[in-house]
């Protein structure tokens, strides 16, 4: 009986010592490559940033002074504002080495500055539509939210939001409310981030069904 169980446990150490080595060298692959990557990206000369999509601060459209008085707005308000006269990139989901490789390693530290600027944004923008909401001002809250969806946001929270708002805020047909959910589909199926998964399925258990949506 002996036998059969000891040539089991060695078939077993022998497999498990061919998946570790092959797991090593498959490891090892993938950081020669990096480091291969990462040597010819840090070798690109500095490029022109200026075919970069540069994101300007809408103030036609944005409720500031919506909410008076109210110190979380008044931080979210200053902080947009002294963010209007930065450079603000959405580069979320692109890796430094790819952005050294598209425009030379010199420009590394402008673009990190640049793509902070649009974090630092889009979770004021958030936080500020957040506030509107809580006030009942459904509509400036809706149009913070849709400019932070228009600059590429992959806040889920903000997509949430600004559905529970079209979907119970709202007057909406079905038609017009099917056309904003089919928006904000095709703005999150193009984003780069591992939040694209749940924001579409999210988004996508929204769609009307037989042109019927249901309010709470």
């Amino acid at each position: 009986m002996k036998f059969p169980f000891l040539a089991t446990f060695i078939f077993f150490v022998l497999w498990l010592n061919h998946t570790i080595r092959r797991l090593e060298k498959k490891e090892h692959k993938l950081k020669e490559g990096y480091w291969d990557k990462e040597t010819e990206a840090n070798s690109v000369r500095r490029k022109s940033l200026a075919d970069l999509d540069y994101i300007s601060i809408p103030y036609d459209l944005l409720p500031f002074d919506a909410l008076p008085g109210n110190p979380v707005c008044k931080e979210c308000e200053d902080q947009i504002r002294e963010l209007a006269d930065s450079k603000i990139v959405n580069l979320t989901g692109i890796s430094n080495t790819d952005l050294k490789l598209r425009y030379g390693a010199a420009n590394i530290t402008a673009l990190s500055e640049y793509d902070q600027n649009y974090t630092s944004l889009v979770c004021a923008l958030q936080k500020w539509g957040k506030v509107l909401y809580d006030a009942a001002l459904f509509q400036d809250a809706a149009n913070v939210l849709s400019f932070s969806v228009s600059t590429g946001t992959d806040i889920e929270a903000t997509y949430r939001l600004l559905c529970d708002i079209y979907l119970n805020k709202s007057d909406l047909s079905e038609k017009d409310y099917s056309e904003k959910i089919s928006h904000l589909l095709n703005v999150a199926n193009s984003l780069h981030s591992l939040s694209r998964v749940p924001i579409t399925a999210f988004l996508q258990s929204l769609s009307c069904e037989d042109g019927q949506i249901s309010r709470k």
